[in-house]
């Protein structure tokens, strides 16, 4: 089903991001309880160059799956200069398995890189294994953690530097 697949960029607040956004903030409540992801967010977070909202569609054209990322510099929350932090990585229930999320992040990563970040980072938690081993194999490492919620013991931390492919 990967075929047919398109990413597009959108703002943060187009309604297909929306929908998806609330879709995946249902899913951190069945596993964190909880709200969901509290950390605020603006629209102007994502808007190019300073970061990059993406959604795939299917051949269908309904939404399958998010991911973004936007600029983050040295602040009290961990971050360090040049960073680029990766959000609202997504995919429905029924398209995963696809190789969308890695598809995206691939994405995520080149623009990011082009945008003139050094490194991508990104906190998930630990009822998310199936995202812990997608970061992993896709040569992310733990690192310190940063962000809303560092003080958390579920939260997760990752880091991975942006280069060239030589």
């Amino acid at each position: 089903m990967s075929h047919g697949i398109q990413l597009r960029a959108v703002p943060y607040d187009h309604p297909d991001a929306v929908k998806l956004n609330d879709q995946v903030q249902l899913e951190y409540q069945a596993r964190y309880g909880g709200e969901g992801d509290e950390t605020y967010l603006d629209p102007a977070m994502f808007a190019p160059p300073r970061g990059l909202y993406l959604l795939a569609y299917d051949a269908q054209g309904a939404p399958v799956a998010s991911g973004s990322w936007r600029g983050q510099d040295l602040n009290d929350e961990g971050y360090s200069d040049g960073d680029a932090e990766l959000k609202r990585m997504y995919v429905i229930p029924e398209a995963r398995g696809l190789g969308l999320a890695r598809r995206i992040l691939a994405e995520l990563e080149a623009d990011a890189l082009a945008a003139g970040r050094v490194r991508m980072v990104l906190e998930t938690g630990d009822q998310q294994p199936e995202a812990i081993a997608l970061y992993l194999s896709s040569g992310y490492e733990m690192c310190p953690k940063f962000g809303y919620y560092r003080l958390y013991d579920s939260s997760r931390c990752m880091s991975k530097p942006l280069r060239r492919p030589s």
